[in-house]
């Protein structure tokens, strides 16, 4: 760990700081705003099609500007919608939340890019460690978001309003470790260099379409279940600080395992771990489907934090193999794209499955991504054996 990625790491947990409250918050607050009920979860929705959205400008803005410029317009965008959604839930207007939450995306799209950013930071040998250990910086954002979220929720008159207010000054605070940040220099492609393959040559590549569908399915999957589980707990009779401890020790999961994951990788190998996170998803869902006592939901919750990081973090590095350097803006849009979207259509069906179809219902239908990614490993396994 050198200086520059403790730095990315502090950002990586300011930033998952975010977006724990943001899923801690956002569908109760969606829930008592919404004009439906099945509506509550269209501001964690917003949040991930803003991303999805986002995206190609976010590369392009990478591609011009470079790494540190691009991330602090991606801060300072987070510290107006958060202004905005502060304001949204003031004047109790639904449809400003959605909106504030949609910009915010943009935010969202840019720190997606810090694993990669992270890779850049270090000697090729060591960036499967670099990759893992600024994403363990999400431990901060798991203790200070859920903590965060219920302290700050009656800090102002109007609930939940000073949540957002925090979460402005947290971007600002962001902002301020971002520009200690020594980033490789940026080079600007000149008029007629080569840009590298397309991006659909990249695609077709069986190694890159695996990374793509596992980084998607997984955050699919954790997505479905985390953003379910507050509105779940709330159903089932539990209180707003059960749902935050559970939040917690589900980002625990999603993040403590980072300073662990990149060397099980170097020493096992990326699928054999990829393989594991399968494994702790299909364990997650057993233990939901079990019960809905305040253990039930904390143990299913941290095991599908570890399944999502062995996962996240084995696509990321797989991915990283497929693609060229001055191939890598078009590249990282397209894995993040096809993340957003995925989460988008899970922020969604969470909320419309568990406040129509239940708790059970909602892990039963998990298991389809869970399958989908299994036979992906498997197959790019098989042709990797049929090679050698």
């Amino acid at each position: 760990m050198n200086r520059n990625l403790w730095l990315l790491a502090l950002c990586q947990g300011l930033f998952l700081t975010n977006n724990v409250a943001f899923i801690a918050i956002n569908g109760l607050v969606g829930l008592s705003l919404a004009p439906f009920g099945w509506m509550a979860t269209l501001p964690v929705m917003g949040y991930v099609v803003g991303g999805a959205l986002s995206t190609p400008l976010v590369a392009r803005t990478q591609s011009r500007f470079g790494r540190r410029t691009s991330f602090q317009i991606g801060l300072a965008v987070a510290f107006c919608s958060a202004c905005v959604a502060a304001w949204a839930v003031v004047d109790k207007n639904f449809w400003l939340l959605v909106a504030a939450t949609v910009v915010a995306g943009y935010y969202s799209a840019n720190g997606q890019l810090y694993r990669f950013a992270a890779a850049e930071l270090v000697p090729a040998p060591q960036r499967e460690r670099a990759v893992s250990l600024v994403l363990a910086g999400g431990l901060l954002g798991a203790i200070a978001g859920p903590n965060l979220a219920a302290r700050s929720r009656t800090l102002l008159e109007v609930p939940f309003a000073g949540a957002y207010v925090v979460l402005a000054g947290v971007a600002l605070l962001a902002m301020v470790v971002m520009s200690f940040v020594r980033f490789p220099p940026h080079v600007v492609a000149q008029n007629g260099a080569s840009g590298g393959r397309t991006l659909s040559e990249i695609m077709r590549q069986p190694v890159f379409m695996v990374a793509c569908t596992s980084a998607a399915l997984g955050y699919g999957v954790m997505n479905l279940l985390m953003a379910a589980t507050p509105l779940a707990m709330q159903q089932c009779g539990l209180s707003f600080d059960d749902a935050a401890l559970v939040l917690e020790w589900h980002v625990i999961g999603m993040f403590a395992p980072g300073f662990f994951t990149g060397g099980w990788i170097k020493r096992f190998g990326t699928l054999p771990v990829m393989a594991v996170g399968v494994a702790l998803n299909l364990a997650c869902i057993a233990i939901a489907l079990s019960g809905v006592e305040l253990h039930q939901f904390g143990i299913a919750l941290f095991l599908l934090g570890v399944g999502w990081n062995l996962l996240f973090t084995g696509s990321t590095t797989l991915a990283m193999g497929a693609y060229r350097p001055e191939e890598k803006d078009r590249a990282q849009a397209a894995i993040n794209f096809c993340v957003f979207a995925v989460m988008a259509f899970t922020s969604f069906a969470s909320g419309a499955l568990v406040s129509t179809q239940g708790w059970y219902v909602l892990n039963w239908g998990s298991l389809v991504p869970v399958a989908l990614t299994a036979a992906a490993l498997a197959l790019l396994a098989l042709q990797q054996r049929a090679k050698a």
